[in-house]
């Protein structure tokens, strides 16, 4: 809850360089740079990525992204050692309906936002700390969930930033968004 709260990753913006992530994370984390002016780096849970305009010019954080459905398959090993030590254990599944609830008792909402992944994802938005939750709303083809899968309610991923900007793009090229409510199940 932290992360949707503050927007950052133990303290690590989304705006962050490298080198600061990687002293709040540490080093164990795979590095990809698809392109000379883009990098990811991959702390199992979380990942952050950066932007340069050059090989001459510094990295600039661009987002981070908690691929919270990693832990329906990896379970808690897929956790970075700095987040575990400060959380401790995770579950397989993070359910949206139970953080959202979580949320509003602390007194934090959320804006449901419609996006391009409906309806087999819901898209939400934390204006203060600007941060995205995306939750599997439902199931497609049909299909059963096998052990270790993600189930329809839980949370897919966690993002910032989303600023207000992208927000009212959303909303203006993909109008309203039917955001089922917890009983509802696909």
């Amino acid at each position: 809850m932290d992360v949707i709260t503050s927007g950052t990753v133990l303290g690590a913006r989304p705006t962050d360089g490298p080198d600061r992530v990687t002293e709040i994370l540490g080093t164990g984390f795979a590095e990809n740079r698809a392109y000379a002016d883009t990098m990811a780096r991959d702390y199992g849970l979380v990942e952050f990525f950066w932007l340069r305009q050059s090989p001459d010019h510094p990295w600039e954080g661009h987002h981070f992204t908690l691929q919270v459905h990693r832990l329906a398959y990896w379970g808690g090993g897929i956790v970075n050692p700095a987040i575990r030590d400060r959380y401790g254990r995770f579950d397989r599944h993070l359910r949206f309906d139970r953080l959202r609830r979580l949320l509003a008792n602390r007194g934090v909402g959320l804006e449901d936002v419609p996006d391009a992944n409906a309806p087999a994802y819901t898209l939400h938005w934390q204006p203060a700390s600007q941060v995205s939750v995306m939750a599997f709303r439902k199931r497609e083809w049909g299909r059963a969930p096998r052990r270790g899968n993600r189930l329809v309610g839980d949370v897919n991923s966690i993002s910032s930033s989303m600023t207000a900007e992208q927000v009212a793009w959303n909303r203006a090229r993909y109008g309203p968004q039917d955001a089922p409510g917890p009983s509802r199940r696909g």
